[in-house]
């Protein structure tokens, strides 16, 4: 039971089911996903196969952060930091089950969906992980393989990359920087203590980064709204107007609270953003859904 306890450690669950829940909901909205006569065995392939994948993504990072994740306190108790997993097994898992990720999405959807998930995964893995000591671009660079699971479940129900699966990979890449930033706040002491630099300003928590936080979450506003433009979503019913209520009042929700860190420049606020932020997120892709039914 420990070994397997060490495994679910390895992936991050819960974080792994956040990426992968955008992938369904950016299935779920596109119309070749109605094409598919059993729609529900293909949701449950699309979370095995998102899982894998992003489940490797964050081995690996635990594996090359081993000795990082060691010096702070909130991580020291991971698997490989702790020392209960090897460098070796670790390895292994990850590459098994990102293997077998990218092929269940390559197989029983199309290849273009299991190369955009094999791409997500190098971008994480090799790009943004190492970054993260070298310059808060990382954050820039972290924010693609972020927003990919969105191309990755469109690609997955329309196999093609158009104009809708770019709206809402859109809308993941802004939303990452409020998020990020306000984890990285609240975190700032552990971060900058092991050489992390993912806040844009070098002397950490600043009023620029607080200003950034809310000139993204008002960025959020138009691109949250374009699905009613572009035909992904509808308006012209009660369940598409309130659909679009909703979407309002989440993006006044993001930007009051973004507001409220550039006001008082504390940690609570940060932490208000932060998990503001993991509300925001499905509140916004449920009401869009919310406007097909």
């Amino acid at each position: 039971m420990k070994k397997i306890k060490d495994y679910l450690l390895l992936i991050k669950p819960s974080l792994s089911i956040m990426v992968v829940f955008s992938s369904i909901m950016s299935f779920a909205l596109t119309k070749g996903s109605e094409n598919y006569v059993n729609f529900w065995r293909m949701i449950l392939l699309l979370f095995a196969g998102g899982m894998l994948v992003t489940g490797s993504a964050n081995a690996i990072n635990q594996v090359v952060e081993k000795d990082t994740d060691a010096q702070m306190k909130r991580t020291a108790k991971r698997p490989v930091a702790s020392g209960r997993m090897s460098v070796t097994e670790g390895w292994i898992f990850s590459i098994i089950t990102g293997a077998a990720g990218v092929f269940i999405l390559g197989y029983f959807f199309n290849w273009l969906t299991g190369g955009l998930a094999a791409f997500s995964l190098f971008l994480y893995a090799f790009i943004y992980t190492p970054l993260k000591k070298v310059n808060s671009i990382a954050v820039l660079a972290g924010a693609v393989p972020g927003a990919l699971p969105c191309l990755i479940g469109w690609a997955a129900g329309d196999n093609a990359l158009t104009l809708g699966g770019w709206i809402l990979f859109a809308f993941q890449f802004f939303w990452q920087f409020p998020h990020f930033w306000a984890i990285a706040w609240v975190a700032h002491r552990d971060y900058s203590s092991v050489g992390f630099k993912l806040l844009p300003a070098e002397e950490g928590p600043t009023k620029f980064t607080a200003l950034q936080t809310v000139l993204y979450s008002l960025l959020l506003v138009p691109v949250t709204l374009a699905p009613y433009y572009t035909g992904i979503c509808s308006y012209n019913d009660i369940a598409g107007l309130i659909s679009v209520g909703l979407v309002i009042l989440a993006n006044a929700f993001m930007i009051m609270r973004c507001m409220v860190l550039y006001k008082k420049m504390d940690v609570g606020s940060a932490r208000k953003v932060m998990f503001g932020s993991y509300m925001y997120l499905p509140v916004v892709m449920l009401a869009w859904l919310l406007s097909k039914i």
